[in-house]
């Protein structure tokens, strides 16, 4: 087996040999020693193998979910091919929400409401920068708003909120649920 090509592969299931463990472990530990483990994962929980592995599992579901909400989209158009797209510059943009963890362990005793709606402005900043950059670096934007009514320079939707408010809690779930 070419080693190259197993690399991807091998970094998710050693992350989730090591999740399975850790539950097996939590089953069977007193409460002491789980409170252990549980400080030993958050001090080094942003090491290199688990940014690389948030980086591809949130560039994954952003693609998924962008293509599920255009090919929904296209049927408000009666388009019913339901054709779904994207573009490639998208993974790296949904990846960086890796960089959103230290804000989910931040915030674990604030209000969801609260919590989604920091979560949105850091995506909106996020959506803003990442348009902002590629027209200035690549000269495109794989998105334009200008058509919106609520767009601001066509490169962020302010009636977008509500989706970017469940977007930001549920990456918070995904971390508590699979990376955590």
């Amino acid at each position: 087996v070419n080693k190259l090509l197993s690399i991807p592969i091998i970094i998710p299931l050693l992350y989730i040999d090591n999740l399975y463990i850790l539950y097996i472990d939590y089953r069977y530990m007193s409460i002491q020693y789980l409170t252990t483990v549980y400080r030993y994962k958050k001090q080094y929980s942003y090491h290199t193998i688990f940014m690389i592995t948030g980086f591809l599992l949130y560039g994954m579901l952003g693609w998924i979910m962008e293509i599920l909400w255009t090919g929904l989209h296209s049927m408000l158009k009666k388009d019913y091919s339901l054709m779904g797209q994207t573009s490639l510059w998208m993974f790296p943009i949904y990846g960086t929400a890796v960089f959103l963890e230290p804000l989910f362990l931040f915030l674990a005793d604030v209000p969801p409401v609260v919590r989604g709606g920091i979560y949105m402005i850091c995506i909106y900043m996020a959506e803003y920068a990442s348009g902002w950059g590629l027209q200035r670096v690549a000269g495109v934007c794989p998105w334009d708003y200008s058509e919106s009514k609520y767009h601001v320079n066509g490169l962020i939707r302010l009636d977008y909120a509500p989706v970017w408010f469940t977007v930001g809690l549920f990456f918070e779930s995904i971390f508590y649920h699979f990376l955590y």
